[in-house]
């Protein structure tokens, strides 16, 4: 299984949907900070599993989207949080605690609007980037295992 993971399109519908266009993913996860546009571009993924939390910019969406969520897909649980409550501009415990309290092999953060990619002690960690910096984050789910990569949207010339 392959996971679309994108954040903090801050306006951006043209490159959210590119990825998304372009990702041969079975499930697309997005973290806040641009639920508008997402709800934009959400027709061109209907066929596929979806979910999406809301950021501290996604001020009009507080009652439809939450702030944290937890998916199961393809057996693995995974925490998604924007990551602002987690406070993740001040160091990841917190989020890492958060996770592992959850239950989580995996878990997904935005807001910092930079990429990272870490395993620590049975975590993995994922933050995609900003879609709106030509960023995302991809996970693949195999027999094999589990890997988490950040990658360019459109690969630069």
């Amino acid at each position: 299984m392959r996971i679309l993971v994108l954040s903090d399109s801050h306006g951006d519908t043209f490159s959210m949907r590119t990825a998304i266009q372009t990702s041969p993913a079975d499930a697309v996860i997005f973290l806040g900070d641009g639920i508008r546009d997402w709800e934009e571009t959400f027709s061109v993924i209907r066929t596929r599993k979806t979910a999406a939390v809301r950021g501290n910019c996604d001020f009009y969406t507080a009652d439809f989207y939450p702030t944290r969520t937890i998916e199961e897909l393809n057996g693995i649980r995974c925490y998604c949080t924007h990551g602002y409550m987690e406070n993740v501009k001040y160091g990841l415990d917190t989020l890492k605690q958060c996770a592992r309290d959850a239950g989580a092999t995996i878990a997904l953060f935005g807001h910092t609007h930079t990429p990272h990619s870490e395993y620590d002690d049975g975590l993995y960690l994922l933050n995609p980037g900003s879609v709106r910096q030509n960023s995302c984050g991809i996970i693949d789910i195999t027999p094999g295992g589990i890997l988490c990569f950040t990658k360019k949207i459109v690969p630069e010339a």
